[in-house]
């Protein structure tokens, strides 16, 4: 399995250093880079400012959302990122403790391909995400900055 580049967009330092462990706990080699704000999450997936060099900041093969986040909320990030007819494929998953109907059916209307819900427990985030390696990170998948495309189109 290829090693990729997942985004998270969480402002809670508990989480990402969570998902950090669970990442290692299912001996991932995927990286996690991660963003405290939904502002920072947009000016990382389009490459800009502090994230303008894609050797340490590569494009994200996945791009998971917390929902309640300073500046830009997770459903904002995801509307933004659905505009953008070059990250059509790319795949966003809400990883949110908002257990809310309209979030979720929002998130969904908006594009989210999938909507998951932060567990509790150190050991379902660990199955979860396994879960999430095995379904969105195991299959080849161009995707816009990914050295594999620009060399297939060149």
């Amino acid at each position: 399995m290829r090693a990729r580049t997942i985004l998270y967009a969480e402002d809670e330092e508990n989480d990402i250093f969570f998902l950090q462990y669970a990442l290692e706990q299912v001996r991932s080699p995927h990286e996690l880079k991660a963003v405290r704000d939904g502002q920072k999450a947009i000016e990382y997936l389009a490459g800009e400012g502090n994230f303008a060099d894609r050797k340490n900041h590569p494009f994200p093969s996945l791009v998971l959302l917390d929902i309640n986040m300073p500046k830009k909320s997770g459903l904002e990030v995801l509307e933004w990122i659905r505009r953008q007819s070059k990250f059509k494929s790319l795949p966003v998953l809400m990883l949110t403790s908002s257990a809310r109907q309209e979030d979720m059916d929002r998130a969904l209307k908006l594009g989210a391909d999938d909507y998951l819900s932060k567990p509790g427990h150190p050991v379902e985030l660990v199955r979860l995400v396994q879960t999430v390696q095995d379904r969105w990170l195991s299959q080849p998948t161009l995707l816009p900055g990914d050295p594999l495309q620009e060399s297939a189109s060149e």
